[in-house]
């Protein structure tokens, strides 16, 4: 099979679709790769690592995108990306459909793109890919917020994360105890933090605690116990998705009104349009606005600032997906793994996925495909 890995356009997005060790693994077993040129710079992998894994370095994104049968990206398609995909393709990335912009949509079904989203692949109950990034993005959000709570910003409480001896530390307030939230703890508590994490489900919030003893703090959370979280919180963790969906608002703006002027939050959920209603997508090199006295930081791709990490835990997670596909071929791969299938959101002209199809009001029809053996 042909497997193109494009330069990432997405503004400041610094991760790249495989690894050299994976276009190894790819090449070896017969299949050709193309990299764009300059593809995987920013998390410090030359065009020479991965000519030595075996790919092709190519100069012209639209000559990645011509030849490749199957694509291997990051970030959520832009309109100028979804113009070059080629019809028939197979597109592996990060979707999140139920947010992006119909016309995007349309095109994958125009071209009969199969497009798989990274959030939506299971096994056994679990997202694995999603889960290599959450698993990131809960300590990265500690280190941001740590920054921000500091003093270089006017706006900030100037506050050490940690205490010190006769000074209490910050409040670390998580709302959701699933991948993120939990590594969002730990690291919390490892700085010295107190923390407190909230959600819905008791299992989560067992597993917290039976993992970081009396440390920390579990509470159901309700309408009333996030508000007075809130209120109480130096820094607040917004670590609320829904599968397929939009982020529900579970941090309300009266909420944000009421909290410490200078404290900070964290909404780890913009990806997918923010569980925090005052919340609004911001850069890695703008990552902060202020909104009712308190500190924003909503990056989406917040990973990124550990590219070369993230793309590592990336490919190991997604790996087994696309050589799988490369190896049995599409349907016979899709066929074989329900959790790979569960992952597909667009095929063959039409929307696979309910939530997707809802969302943006289009027809939806059950995956159905044939063995090619």
């Amino acid at each position: 099979m042909r497997i193109g890995i494009p330069t990432e356009t997405h503004f400041e997005e610094k991760r790249v679709g495989l690894t050299p060790s994976a276009v190894d693994v790819l090449v070896k077993s017969g299949h050709k790769v193309f990299v764009q040129s300059g593809a995987g710079l920013e998390s410090h992998f030359t065009d020479e690592n991965y000519r030595d894994s075996g790919a092709d370095i190519v100069y012209d994104v639209e000559e990645v995108y011509h030849r490749a049968e199957m694509l291997a990206k990051i970030a959520p398609l832009s309109e100028a990306e979804a113009d070059l995909l080629q019809p028939g393709q197979t597109l592996f990335s990060f979707l999140h459909l139920a947010i992006t912009k119909k016309n995007i949509v349309q095109l994958l079904l125009d071209k009969k793109i199969t497009a798989i989203g990274y959030e939506l692949i299971e096994h056994n109950g679990e997202y694995p890919v999603q889960q290599a990034m959450s698993e990131i993005a809960g300590p990265v959000s500690i280190q941001v917020a740590e920054r921000f709570l500091g003093s270089d910003n006017p706006e900030s409480r100037g506050v050490l994360l940690g205490g010190l001896t006769g000074v209490a530390p910050a409040a670390v307030v998580i709302i959701g105890a699933g991948v993120a939230g939990y590594h969002a703890a730990k690291a919390a508590l490892g700085r010295g933090a107190q923390v407190i994490i909230l959600d819905i489900d008791q299992r989560k919030l067992r597993k917290v605690k039976s993992d970081c003893g009396d440390r920390v703090t579990t509470v159901l959370a309700n309408p009333y116990t996030i508000a007075r979280g809130a209120k109480f919180a130096d820094v607040l963790i917004g670590a609320v998705q829904v599968k397929a969906e939009k982020s529900p608002h579970i941090i309300t703006e009266d909420t944000v009104a009421s909290m410490k002027k200078g404290a900070v939050i964290v909404d780890l959920s913009i990806d997918q349009g923010g569980c925090v209603e005052t919340s609004r997508p911001t850069t890695l090199s703008q990552p902060v606005f202020v909104e009712h006295g308190v500190l924003h930081y909503c990056v989406p791709n917040m990973p990124a600032l550990v590219s070369r990490t993230a793309s590592y835990g990336l490919t190991n997670a997604a790996i087994p997906y696309i050589f799988k596909i490369a190896e049995e071929g599409l349907a016979n791969a899709i066929m074989g793994d329900s959790g790979l299938a569960n992952g597909v959101c667009t095929y063959n002209g039409f929307c696979s996925n309910t939530t997707i199809a809802d969302s943006l009001n289009i027809e939806y029809r059950r995956l159905h495909l044939f063995p090619t053996n």
